[in-house]
């Protein structure tokens, strides 16, 4: 099973070069851009940790990929994504979000646990197996 969260999910990983042409599209759009990573990429875990500061104004795309390469060094069991965010509204909007890395080729997946309630009601409950782990030796 293969994660499956923000854009280009259902494609092949993206290369170094590949992420260095949609970093310069949103810097030639003037998104501000953030990098985040987590060990529990759970669908509903939408708030991951973000590494150092959110990059507003950045004009070269390999500043972006500096912070980038940084934190897939110090967390290389994580996931890493890029998230890019428009605020010509005058809101910040999530306009572009897509993994830089996985933490392995072995992604455990989720469970689906069935509960009957009252009234014979249904309720559903997705579990990340990597969460039955230690955090930090989920991968």
């Amino acid at each position: 099973m293969r994660l499956t969260q923000g854009a280009f999910s259902f494609l092949p990983d993206l290369t170094d070069e590949q992420i260095v042409k949609q970093l310069q599209y949103a810097i030639n759009k003037g998104w501000a851009i953030s990098v985040e990573w987590t060990d529990d990429p759970h669908p509903r875990n939408s708030y991951w940790d973000m590494w150092g500061l959110p990059l507003f104004g950045i004009k070269d795309a390999a500043a972006i990929m500096f912070e980038v390469n940084a934190c897939r060094k110090a967390k290389p069991a994580c996931y890493v994504k890029i998230n890019c965010f428009d605020n010509t509204r005058t809101v910040e909007s999530c306009v572009l979000s897509f993994l830089v890395q996985r933490p392995s080729s072995n992604e455990p997946g989720f469970a689906l646990t069935r509960n009957e309630t009252s009234n014979r009601m249904m309720s559903y409950t997705v579990t990340s197996y990597a969460c039955q782990k230690p955090e930090g030796s989920r991968y």
